[in-house]
C-alpha cells in the first residue's frame, strides 16, 4: 500500500512538474519619473516631476499555455500608472493599456480580442528608435498620428500573422455599433512589416468613425452627441473634434551602421467630415477635411554598450480648412540615456518645439510638445532627469 501512495504521489509530481513546463504567467513592470523643467505650461514655468516620459509607467501580467501541435493559449492584462500620483492612467482603467485573450499558433498566427494596440502602433511605432530612446516628447505635436501609442482600440479582434521570410501582416478591427448604427465608432486598421538583418521597415493604414467620442477617449461611447469634448486636451486638433472620421496612414524604416541606427518616419492624418456635431463640438462651423503631413528622422548612436543617444528632427504642417489656416510645427529633441544595469538606467532628456500659423482653435498656434500642457506662445523648452527600473 505505502508502495502503490508513493508511486501515486510520484505520478502525480511528474504530471505537475509537465504542465509547469507547458503553461507559465510572468509578472512584469517599468517604473519610469524624473524631475523636469518646462519653459511655458498654459503660460509660466514650471519645475516639477512626471512619470513616464521615457517610457510609460506599468506592470501587467501576461501568460502562455501550449495547447499542443504548435497552438497556445495566451494573455495579457497590463496597467498604465502615474508613479507621482499613484493613480491609474488611461481614464482611470485597471488594465487599460493592454487587456487581451486569444490563441497562437505557429503555423497560423496570432488571433486575441479585448483592449489592444491598433495596426500604427504595431508595425510602424515599433520600428521607431525616436519612440524607444527619446521619450514621449518626441511625438509628433499631440500625438495626432498615435505613433506615441497614446490611444487604444476597445472591444477588438486583432490577427498577426507569422514570419515569412521577414514579412509579417496584421489587422485589428474594432466593433463599434449603436442600434441603428452598425458603423459607428468603429476602427479598423491594417498594416505589414519587413525585417532583414539591419534593415526593417514597416506601414500601415487606420480609419476611425466618430473619432472624439471612439479613439481620443478611454472610455468610448455609442450615445451621439455624448464626450464632446474628449480632444481638447491638444490646440492642434481640438477644433476638429466634429470629425466624421479619423484617418491615418504613416510608414518608418530604419538601418543599423555600426553604433549607428538612422530612421526615417513619415505619416498623414486626415480629420473629414468636419461638422458631424453627433461626433462632438464644433463652435467654428468647420466643414471639409483637415489634413497633416509630417516628417521624421531620427538617429541613435550608442557610444558605448551602456551609453546611447537620441537625436530626433520633426516636421508637421497642418493645411488648415475653412476659416483656419495652415500650421507648423517643427521639433527637436536630444536625449543621452545610460544604463547602470539591464533593467536600471538614467538619462536626461530635453525637447524644443517652435509653432507657426494658425491651429485647430482659430488662435495663434502654439507649441504643444506632446504630453505636456501647451505653451501660452509659440515656443516650449523641456528638460527632464530621470530614472528608468524594469522588473
Amino acid at each position: 500500500m505505502k508502495i502503490k501512495t508513493l508511486s501515486a504521489a510520484v505520478l502525480l509530481a511528474a504530471c505537475s512538474a509537465a504542465h509547469a513546463d507547458v503553461s507559465a504567467v510572468t509578472l512584469y513592470g517599468l517604473i519610469d519619473y524624473g524631475v523636469n523643467y518646462q519653459s511655458n505650461s498654459g503660460g509660466g514655468r514650471v519645475i516639477g516631476g512626471a512619470s513616464g516620459i521615457m517610457q510609460g509607467s506599468r506592470w501587467g501580467f501576461k501568460g502562455v499555455e501550449d495547447l499542443g501541435g504548435g497552438l497556445s493559449a495566451i494573455f495579457q492584462l497590463e496597467n498604465g500608472f502615474d508613479l507621482g500620483k499613484g493613480t491609474a492612467l488611461q481614464g482611470g482603467a485597471l488594465f487599460g493599456r493592454q487587456a487581451y485573450v486569444g490563441l497562437s499558433s505557429n503555423a497560423y498566427g496570432a488571433l486575441t480580442l479585448g483592449r489592444q494596440y491598433d495596426s500604427l502602433v504595431t508595425f510602424v511605432e515599433s520600428r521607431m528608435n525616436s519612440a524607444n530612446y527619446g521619450g514621449g516628447t518626441t511625438a509628433h505635436p499631440g500625438d495626432l498620428d498615435n505613433l506615441n501609442n497614446s490611444k487604444r482600440v476597445n472591444n477588438s479582434v486583432k490577427y498577426m500573422s507569422p514570419s515569412f521570410g521577414g514579412f509579417t501582416v496584421g489587422g485589428v478591427y474594432g466593433f463599434g455599433g449603436q442600434a441603428g448604427d452598425f458603423s459607428r465608432n468603429q476602427i479598423w486598421s491594417v498594416g505589414a512589416g519587413y525585417d532583414y538583418g539591419n534593415f526593417s521597415a514597416g506601414a500601415a493604414y487606420m480609419n476611425v468613425r466618430n473619432p472624439n467620442q471612439s479613439f481620443f477617449t478611454s472610455t468610448p461611447t455609442n450615445v451621439a452627441g455624448a464626450n464632446l469634448n474628449n480632444m481638447t486636451a491638444s490646440p492642434v486638433y481640438s477644433g476638429y473634434a466634429s470629425a466624421h472620421s479619423y484617418q491615418a496612414v504613416a510608414a518608418a524604416g530604419r538601418y543599423a551602421l555600426g553604433a549607428a541606427t538612422f530612421g526615417l518616419v513619415y505619416s498623414n492624418v486626415q480629420f473629414k467630415g468636419l461638422g458631424d456635431t453627433s461626433s462632438g463640438s464644433n463652435p467654428l462651423g468647420l466643414t471639409g477635411t483637415a489634413r497633416f503631413n509630417t516628417g521624421e528622422f531620427n538617429l541613435t548612436y550608442f557610444w558605448t554598450s551602456a551609453l546611447v543617444s537620441e537625436l530626433v528632427y520633426s516636421y508637421t504642417h497642418g493645411s488648415g480648412v475653412g476659416t483656419i489656416g495652415s500650421s507648423s510645427y517643427n521639433t527637436v529633441s536630444l536625449s543621452l540615456d545610460y544604463y547602470l544595469s539591464k533593467r536600471t538606467d538614467v538619462y536626461v532628456i530635453s525637447s524644443m518645439q517652435l509653432a507657426s500659423g494658425t491651429d485647430s482653435t482659430g488662435r495663434a498656434a502654439r507649441a504643444t510638445l506632446n504630453a505636456l500642457t501647451a505653451s501660452s506662445t509659440n515656443r516650449q523648452t523641456f528638460v527632464q532627469l530621470g530614472m528608468r527600473h524594469k522588473f
